[in-house]
């Protein structure tokens, strides 16, 4: 399925941007919760996405070749995060959370290992 997206760039790219467009318009959406303590929805929400985010930003920089594009995925994956959180703060009733970037980038090294163990089990 991977090779799929390595081979198109055109449709990586275009699933990166739009998994990109879809965390900002889920940032978006104000809160009703309290804002204290975090749901275990949002820690799967936040994994999730940006483990999808992140891989599809490393399939599409490296098509599962250049190895040397993953370090600048990872680290764009991680600013994504963070405006992410910087965007929720100037949301009314959103909350700005060290937490959730740290579990944005889990998700993102998650999907670094994952797609990286793939690609080194091909050769």
């Amino acid at each position: 399925m991977l090779k799929i997206f390595e081979e198109n760039p055109k449709l990586s790219w275009f699933a990166t941007v739009i998994i990109g467009i879809g965390i900002f318009i889920i940032s978006s959406v104000p809160s009703y919760g309290t804002g204290s303590g975090t749901s275990h929805l949002a820690v799967i929400y936040h994994f999730s996405a940006f483990f999808f985010f992140g891989l599809f930003l490393m399939i599409s920089a490296t098509k599962g070749r250049r190895k040397e594009f993953f370090i600048p995925a990872i680290i764009l994956s991680i600013i994504y995060a963070c405006l992410d959180e910087l965007h929720q703060y100037l949301i009314p009733r959103k909350y700005c959370s060290f937490g959730d970037i740290l579990t944005d980038s889990a998700g993102i090294f998650f999907a670094f290992l994952i797609y990286f163990s793939i690609i080194k089990l091909r050769r």
